[in-house]
């Protein structure tokens, strides 16, 4: 728990006081965020608000990983494990994905960045290379970081997916989680907020599975996870980023994440998802995500079978607002829906425990 506490509160200070710098450095050479034209009227204030603050998230990440890292090596000589690593390299090369992106619209001065293949390929190798690395590095208990059965809580053993077939389950994983928190990253404060109380859950989630790991302590309910406990620093510095960045990204904004920071923070989910064993689970936890995402396709299908479009605009967040809801409501209703969503994931991972223990 110590451990816990200690990438928590470096990720924090790292991201809380490196966004100021960031958000001065992004004025001055003029990288502002662009706006839609289509958007909500009240957006087009926040043009030109300093974007890319996704680089002070994935510093607090990688200095609270490392930092409380370092502190255990002087302490027992652990040192950062593949599961961790492989999670965090997969955020990070999502993250670089998106700076182009944001890079780039910048420079252009228009909203759109990478066009959709480019941003696609991008995704894609990245979520093979995972799916390839996930299942090596087996350790002296025969675990992987990953494992080819589909899970819940745990792995399900009457689903084992076949090598080829796991590495496409993991690219559509690591596109829709991406892409969710890219698509709900679009009111101040949203996605950040969202991503601090879904990487809680997980840090309860993997440091639950740490103490009943069945490598110390078998017996009926005990985890077969490679890595729990350097999972639940990595979800606690994610945490610990996403507070420390919203304390400047909360509304009024005065920085956004951009895609740099929502690509690599899905990132963050679905491989934590993965790592855990928790693929299934994760779709209770990140129900706001799968919500936005869901609003677009239903949109899209709509329109264009219809004609009709199901939402005045999608993603939905924006609906709401265009029927009159303040922005500050929307937010603060959907971290509400995502608290009770983080509380139900965790209630279930709890009473399969239970259920698994009284059998």
């Amino acid at each position: 728990m110590r451990q816990i506490l200690i990438a928590v509160g470096i990720a924090l200070t790292v991201s809380i006081l490196l966004t100021p710098a960031l958000i001065r450095l992004f004025t001055r050479q003029g990288l502002g965020h662009e706006i839609r034209e289509d958007g909500p009227p009240s957006h087009h204030k926040k043009r030109g608000t300093p974007s890319m603050g996704g680089v002070a998230i994935m510093a607090g990440i990688w200095a609270g990983y490392l930092g409380t890292h370092l502190v255990g090596l002087v302490i027992d000589g652990r040192g950062p494990s593949a599961s961790g690593l492989l999670v965090l390299g997969l955020a990070t090369s999502l993250g670089a994905v998106g700076f182009i992106d944001d890079l780039i619209k910048i420079r252009r001065s228009r909203n759109l960045g990478l066009n959709k293949s480019a941003k696609t390929v991008g995704q894609l190798v990245t979520a093979v290379l995972f799916g390839v690395l996930v299942l090596q590095f087996r350790n002296t208990d025969g675990l992987t970081p990953g494992s080819a059965e589909l899970s819940y809580v745990r792995e399900i053993a009457t689903v084992t997916l076949a090598p080829l077939v796991f590495v496409v389950f993991v690219v559509i994983l690591v596109s829709a989680w991406s892409n969710a928190v890219n698509l709900t990253d679009g009111l101040d404060g949203l996605a950040a907020g969202a991503m601090a109380m879904v990487t809680a859950a997980y840090v309860l989630i993997t440091f639950w599975q740490f103490r009943n790991a069945c490598t110390t302590s078998p017996g009926l309910g005990c985890y077969n996870v490679r890595d729990p406990l350097d999972l639940a620093l990595v979800a606690a510095a994610t945490a610990g980023a996403c507070i420390g960045f919203l304390w400047w990204n909360a509304p009024p904004a005065k920085i956004f994440m951009g895609d740099t920071g929502s690509l690599a923070l899905g990132g963050i989910i679905a491989g934590l998802s993965v790592t855990s064993r928790t693929e299934t689970l994760a779709i209770v936890l990140g129900a706001l995500f799968v919500a936005e995402v869901t609003s677009v396709v239903v949109q899209v299908f709509s329109f264009r079978t219809t004609g009709r479009r199901v939402f005045r605009m999608a993603p939905f967040h924006h609906h709401f607002e265009l029927v009159g809801w303040a922005e500050t409501t929307v937010i603060i209703r959907f971290w509400l829906l995502t608290a009770i969503a983080c509380g139900l994931g965790v209630a279930l991972f709890y009473s399969e425990w239970l259920a698994t223990v009284g059998a």
